[in-house]
């Protein structure tokens, strides 16, 4: 599969530039870690496990000098706890970024969780829901204000073409009245994920803020950890059967992160804002995602679940210490 993919082609360096990348001690966040370093930029490398991402930090690093050029000058690589099941390990984290990184200019929300028994986030949230989408949500409207202050900015957002399966329910988006189903929780948070880069390209334009632009993506079918759910949710022995029978119809991590790369990185795209792409150009969504007025109240409910009061994420200032406060 990866012979006929899409690349990402930008020779674009990343000197003097800070990216956010969420779940990536392993799959296509890791490889999206490993080509911004060797672009020359610093990396944040946001994991719910400190160890596994420090791992993969020495692990990057090491491969990097085994194998570079002379002339290559890599960036730099730092790891921070972030728990996605958790809005208070998204204010922290948050915090420490904004004490600490001031050319913050790009997050890619990666990380995410894939066919889950039925359960609940710290917060309340069905596990999908709130890790795929409302954390990464809130972590992208923290960081806005310092996104919005290193422009150009980008904001790329890991989706799926399953997005397209089932139509999101806007009025239970957690499940609370429809019977859980594992499969339709991730495609629903995946709608939220493409529905999400939408509504807050509309509302940056809204603000008269152009130089900050948002991507949703597919990143195609590949061989990660997120299939370790399968044989529990969705039928026995597919956890086995996904990572071997598949493994000439899936792509490599590398391939996998290209797209992601691409959204964040390349020129072709800088003036695109709330697309969404799939093999490193633009694709049509559901036809649900497409619609304005879906992503405007999906937008309204997104906000008023998160209870920032009056933070002003479009603003020029960062949050203050009330907002970012642990609770």
């Amino acid at each position: 599969m990866d012979y006929i993919s899409g690349w990402c082609r930008s020779k674009r360096r990343l000197d003097g530039v800070t990216a956010v990348v969420t779940g990536s001690n392993t799959g296509i966040g890791k490889e999206t870690v490993r080509e911004f370093y060797k672009r020359g930029a610093r990396v944040i490398m946001a994991c719910r496990s400190v160890e596994k991402a420090e791992d993969a930090r020495k692990e990057i690093i090491s491969e990097f000098f085994s194998n570079a050029r002379s002339e290559e000058k890599p960036g730099s690589i730092a790891v921070e706890q972030l728990d996605l099941a958790s809005l208070a390990s998204v204010r922290a984290f948050a915090a420490r970024v904004l004490e600490n990184e001031p050319e913050l200019s790009i997050l890619v929300n990666n990380a995410g969780v894939m066919m889950c028994p039925e359960g609940r986030t710290e917060d309340g949230f069905e596990t999908h829901m709130g890790t795929n989408h409302f954390a990464h949500a809130l972590l992208t409207l923290l960081l806005l204000p310092r996104l919005k202050r290193n422009a150009p900015a980008r904001v790329v957002c890991v989706s799926s073409y399953l997005h397209q399966t089932y139509e999101l329910d806007l009025n239970d988006m957690n499940f609370e009245n429809t019977k859980y189903d594992a499969l339709k929780a991730y495609c629903w948070s995946k709608a939220a994920n493409v529905l999400f880069a939408k509504a807050l390209a509309r509302k940056l334009k809204e603000h008269g803020i152009d130089n900050v632009t948002t991507y949703s993506l597919h990143p195609g079918v590949i061989r990660t950890e997120i299939s370790r759910h399968f044989s529990t949710t969705f039928l026995k022995g597919a956890t086995w059967a996904f990572n071997n029978l598949m493994a000439w119809f899936v792509k490599s991590p590398r391939c996998g992160a290209q797209t992601s790369i691409y959204c964040a990185i390349d020129e072709a795209c800088a003036g695109q804002s709330g697309l969404y792409y799939q093999d490193c150009a633009a694709y049509p969504t559901s036809k649900q995602c497409r619609k304005d007025e879906v992503a405007d109240e999906f937008w309204v409910k997104t906000v008023a679940a998160l209870k920032l009061g009056n933070y002003n994420a479009f603003g020029d200032d960062d949050p203050t210490d009330d907002i970012l406060k642990l609770n």
